[in-house]
């Protein structure tokens, strides 16, 4: 096509491209999965996520393109506090959306080998798992999630911890960001008081899958690691780590 416009962002997503008001994806095993995933919060009126409309003559998976900014890097966006509300805010609301959603039994996930670290954190729902700064896209109208990829069965702190890890940076008021994204998913006081422990848990289950990819020379992760993508996850823990108390109301 040529009028496709490419799409750079994330380190796994090559080849996404814009045709007009809809994004062109490659797809995987784990496709049907995730656009019954989709198809189900659409039916609910969850508008936090791309609606699905097809696939093109290239075998790629045709959604919606959504207008807005996304809040990435973190130039000091993110210490707008409203912004991170309504973040939190739509995060609950796609949990709340996807509570009653019942995959196939053969569905299937990628990365479930990630699934065992999260064992212990709650009652599962199928998550976003990538709900980060960088897959979020903001408007005045409307915050939406992107990149479902990876979405597959957590605990619904994990996607919380996940998003709070793109809310830490160096110099910024991090427990008050990660407060605001508590206060607006209404995260209960039991969560609050255990998020920067999860948090520093989501951080080390993402750390060690890259060191083990990266050790076994797999790409792009062998890439991302000599590039310094474990020292940067590592410094972001180190953040998590001091979070501690700071969290109360």
């Amino acid at each position: 096509m040529d009028d496709e416009q490419p799409l750079a962002g994330g380190n796994l997503s090559a080849g996404v491209v814009r045709v007009g008001d809809t994004v062109r994806r490659p797809i995987g095993p784990w496709t049907p999965a995730v656009h019954a995933l989709l198809h189900h919060l659409e039916a609910r009126g969850f508008t936090g996520a791309p609606r699905v409309l097809g696939f093109d003559d290239q075998g790629r998976e045709i959604l919606e393109y959504i207008e807005g900014d996304v809040a990435w890097p973190d130039n000091g966006r993110l210490d707008d506090l409203a912004l991170v509300t309504r973040i939190g805010a739509t995060l609950r609301a796609f949990h709340d959306a996807v509570a009653d959603f019942t995959p196939s039994p053969d569905a299937v996930w990628r990365y479930p080998e990630m699934a065992a670290d999260a064992a212990g954190y709650g009652d599962v729902i199928v998550c976003h798992n990538d709900c980060a700064a960088w897959n979020v896209v903001a408007s005045d109208a409307r915050i939406a999630f992107i990149d479902w990829d990876v979405a597959g069965p957590r605990p619904p702190i994990w996607d919380v911890a996940y998003c709070a890890v793109s809310l830490l940076a160096p110099e910024a008021d991090v427990p008050a960001r990660v407060r605001a994204l508590a206060e607006g998913y209404d995260l209960s006081p039991a969560d609050r008081a255990r998020l920067p422990d999860v948090i520093v848990a989501r951080i080390t289950s993402s750390l060690e899958h890259m060191r083990r990819r990266a050790e076994a020379r797999i790409a792009p992760w062998d890439h991302m690691w000599a590039q310094g993508h474990g020292k940067a996850w590592a410094d972001l823990r180190d953040l998590a780590i001091h979070l501690g108390g700071t969290l109360a109301p």
